[in-house]
């Protein structure tokens, strides 16, 4: 068994307190664990959540947040011997296997889950040891303009939405609604329009829209220069223009924010189902009775079942979800840095944070 020395990361000291660099104990993996020597780490909104919004991790502080991690097994406990050498990405939520929940085809809830940067240390390090079930493997040969430290984002950032677009069956003749078109949206957009869908994008920043309107957005709204009601008689307007979801839209919230749940609830329509993608731990007043009256569904997904990681991923290596264009790289070393500046919007891509000695 190898254990490996000389391993730091950032801590996390207090809830809005300062992320500090230390060295960590030797990381030994017990029996079915690996090491993982980081290629990047996604900065998440659930991160930022962790820091500054007041969200308790489920183990206390200090702690390395960061769950959307990819890199290389550095070692091995007993049983996981085979994963040596390999590319993986981590998945963000990673389910014990053979609890009440798991049995019953619902392992996101599975009240065993390790997830990195939440139950124990993450990824905003050099190397992480986590739980060997799960992994998803990454070819040693990428795509042209496509690094191991970008496909960190596949842990949460693809696969959530991932998720919520299967669990919706979206397909060639449905109409798919994005509000928020960020670091999860914009990915959910291209997700549904890989899979033929009709999408319509719907944010408050210009730029995000124009990006959108080249990956895979039929329609762009900007919520900030229309109400309510105007959103959705546009895209009204728009189903009926194209003859997709005349009923039944697909609407998923991707913001976490309390303005995009309210967005979101607005455009409910006859037979629509509302998912919730994005996390707020603010609370949202709506009108429950619009799912009645609509005979809508809304529901929630809480990241991706390990098990469909693989189709989000081959969905990135074959080109239909472009993933360089939504990121962008910094230096482990920037941590503090780029966590404010996220924290106060100055980022506009999504932050992957790489390792000095990985590149």
């Amino acid at each position: 068994m190898t254990t490996i020395s000389g391993a730091a990361g950032y801590r996390l000291t207090s809830a809005g307190g300062p992320l500090r660099l230390d060295e960590l104990d030797p990381l030994t993996p017990a029996p079915d664990e690996v090491v993982v020597e980081v290629a990047g780490c996604g900065l998440c909104h659930t991160d930022l959540g962790f820091a500054y919004g007041g969200v308790p991790t489920r183990k206390p502080l200090p702690l390395i947040l960061g769950h959307e991690i990819s890199g290389r097994v550095a070692a091995a406990g007993e049983g996981a011997a085979s994963w040596i050498g390999r590319s993986v990405v981590v998945p963000a939520v990673i389910p014990c296997g053979d609890c009440d929940a798991c049995n019953a085809g619902r392992p996101t809830i599975c009240r065993r889950q390790f997830m990195p940067g939440n139950d124990g240390d993450g990824g905003f390090a050099t190397h992480v040891v986590v739980p060997s079930r799960g992994l998803c493997p990454v070819p040693d040969t990428l795509p042209a303009g496509t690094t191991l430290a970008m496909l960190s984002v596949v842990a949460d950032a693809v696969t959530t939405p991932y998720e919520a677009i299967r669990r919706a069956n979206v397909g060639a003749n449905d109409l798919a609604i994005f509000v928020g078109a960020g670091g999860v949206g914009g990915f959910g957009v291209q997700i549904a329009a890989a899979l033929g869908a009709t999408v319509v994008a719907i944010d408050v920043d210009p730029s995000r829209l124009e990006l959108m309107s080249n990956h895979g957005a039929a329609l762009t709204l900007n919520a900030r220069e229309m109400n309510p009601k105007e959103l959705k008689n546009a895209v009204r307007v728009h189903a009926k223009q194209t003859g997709k979801g005349r009923t039944g839209w697909k609407i998923f919230e991707t913001s976490g924010t309390t303005a995009g749940q309210q967005t979101a609830f607005g455009l409910l329509d006859f037979g629509a189902e509302l998912a919730i993608v994005g996390f707020t731990p603010e609370k949202v007043d709506v009108r429950l009775s619009n799912l009645m009256a609509f005979d809508a569904i809304a529901r929630g997904n809480w990241g991706c079942d390990p098990a469909n990681y693989p189709g989000a991923l081959e969905l990135v290596l074959a080109g239909k979800v472009a993933v360089a264009p939504f990121v962008e790289s910094h230096p482990l070393s920037e941590l503090p840095v780029v966590f404010e500046a996220a924290h106060h919007h100055r980022i506009r891509l999504r932050p992957v944070l790489v390792p000095h000695r990985i590149g």
